[in-house]
């Protein structure tokens, strides 16, 4: 049963890896989406094309803005194998929009790391066999060695904002819309460092 469950995730990583997109093209569509007011997957309702758009914007933002700083990059240029990084994201999510960006970042600082994306809705079957506490929460980072087997998981946030929402959750039941707000300006205020600390440690861990 376990073989059969291994078999099956390297068939879905195949499947998606053989359609992914790099960076450079996700970056492409979301300026298609914007333009076209448009998102990815089949539900084009008003508020997924909004947070399209304001993704749109937060993306461009991010590129320009973001910094991987000389000590985390000897950091990560220490990385001595190939790793894939194949990510499940959609153009509405707003974690997506957030992480996404300084995940290339990173790559971009490495060249041992490449970046692979996959829209969840057209891999179903891909994101079932990688569920957050039953959800299928995205971004999901999926790192991959040269052979495609898997290194280990991420997502769908830097372990701080992970805490923040679910001791919200406990306390409030349900993320409530001034709580997503907030978690947002979050983000901006942590300028990629959660993100970059958390793979710094699991690619760390790969060394050992």
């Amino acid at each position: 049963m376990e073989a059969e469950l291994i078999s099956n995730k390297q068939q879905q990583i195949e499947n998606a890896l053989n359609s992914a997109i790099n960076y450079k093209v996700y970056s492409e569509q979301m300026t298609h989406f914007f333009e076209s007011k448009s998102t990815s997957g089949a539900d084009q309702s008003e508020g997924l094309i909004e947070y399209t758009a304001l993704n749109y914007q937060r993306m461009k933002r991010l590129d320009k803005t973001i910094k991987v700083d000389d000590t985390q990059i000897k950091e990560f240029q220490k990385l001595n194998k190939e790793i894939n990084w194949l990510i499940i994201t959609e153009a509405w999510c707003g974690d997506a929009a957030q992480v996404i960006p300084v995940l290339n970042k990173i790559a971009e600082a490495t060249k041992t790391i490449k970046i692979k994306l996959a829209y969840r809705d057209e891999h179903p079957q891909l994101m079932d066999l990688f569920l957050t506490n039953g959800a299928r929460s995205i971004p999901k980072l999926i790192a991959l060695d040269r052979n495609q087997n898997i290194l280990y998981t991420w997502g769908p946030r830097p372990a701080e904002a992970t805490k923040m929402v679910n001791d919200f959750k406990i306390k409030n039941g349900s993320l409530t819309t001034q709580f997503k707000q907030d978690l947002q300006i979050w983000y901006n205020k942590n300028k990629g460092q959660g993100v970059i600390q958390d793979q710094l440690l699991l690619l760390n861990k790969q060394e050992k």
